[in-house]
């Protein structure tokens, strides 16, 4: 967990983007938790992020201090490779609406969330931030991948030309409370939750995974994700600069261990109390062989993960199970 001083935060004017999502949830509970006043939030009935004229009416009527940007469009491997050309429109537009509007605002901290998937699906394993476009992307999310790579190049454009101080974290594979639980459009964790838990309340004899089961991941619980951003938010300029530099200036943010779809869904399957058979099903794709993050540059901050594989699969489940009439789906 962090060490960092949170008490310049905690009198800052900050703009949650996303705040109902799977990130922008767990940052709304970790800033509420850190004693920060001023959190300003904006349902999406209130605030299309990608119109560029309300972004520019929010920045024009609220003082904001600082930008956090956990808003994005996500999904499995399905939805991403199904629907390619909403991934790259609506995350281009997004990004480009804050960021942009923030500096025209003359907002001078903002913190962009990326994801693992913007590296070279065919990266050297653990990945560090010096492979990115270091070689071909993962086919079925590169619109999701591009519209990320150039969130965060767009920070470091701005710091270049503008002397802000726009960072960006790419985490590793997230899941946790408040994460999307569709059947299809889901990413592999809570898919395998509801799948499981499914299949225990109507007595089926086998569930069938996606894929080999052999690819390899990183997974992060999503509350660690949400301390590793106040502890880089609440690093100076001076002290985040020297640890990070102005070109590939992203931090990767990861567990440090990796585990096979295989023994992810076997675990699942466990929490879940399902005792039949896990078949996989090989002609479905199984994504990028390998993923797993390099987070030296994060543990040179000072900030290491505190949640392990098993005991944030069982709280996840916990959650879905108290939550499963107004999950979303």
């Amino acid at each position: 967990m962090t060490k960092a001083d949170t008490a310049k935060l905690r009198e800052e004017r900050i703009f949650l983007a996303g705040h109902n999502g799977l990130v922008g949830s767990a940052l709304g509970r970790a800033l509420n938790a850190a004693g920060c006043r001023h959190v300003i939030t904006r349902p999406r009935e209130q605030l299309d992020l990608c119109s560029q004229r309300q972004v520019q009416d929010l920045y024009a009527s609220e003082a904001i201090d600082r930008v956090v940007i956990a808003a994005a469009k996500v999904g499995g491997i399905y939805a991403n490779d199904t629907l390619p050309a909403e991934f790259i429109r609506e995350n281009l537009a997004i990004q480009t609406n804050l960021i942009h509007g923030a500096w025209e605002a003359g907002v001078q901290n903002l913190l962009v969330l990326g994801s693992v998937c913007i590296y070279p699906r065919l990266a050297r394993q653990p990945i560090d931030e010096a492979q990115l476009l270091d070689g071909p992307l993962e086919p079925t999310n590169e619109a999701y991948a591009v519209a990320k790579i150039a969130g965060l190049k767009m920070c470091e454009s701005y710091n270049r030309q503008y002397g802000t101080d726009y960072r960006s974290l790419m985490p590793t594979n997230l899941y946790g409370p408040n994460d999307n639980f569709h059947p299809e459009y889901s990413h592999v964790i809570p898919a395998l939750i509801r799948r499981f838990d499914e299949a225990v309340a109507s007595g089926e004899k086998s569930v069938t995974v996606w894929g080999t089961g052999e690819p390899l991941r990183d997974f992060l619980y999503v509350e660690d994700l949400a301390d590793a951003c106040l502890h880089v938010m609440s690093l100076d300029a001076e002290e985040y600069r020297k640890k990070v530099p102005l070109r590939d200036s992203h931090v990767n943010v990861g567990s440090g261990r990796e585990i096979s779809i295989k023994e992810c869904a076997e675990t699942i399957a466990e929490v879940a109390g399902f005792k039949g058979e896990i078949q996989f099903d090989a002609a479905a794709p199984d994504g990028a062989p390998r993923r797993t993050l390099d987070t030296a540059r994060m543990e040179s901050l000072g900030w290491r993960p505190s949640v392990d594989f098993v005991s944030g699969v069982r709280m996840t489940y916990a959650w879905f199970k108290e939550h499963r009439a107004s999950i979303r789906a």
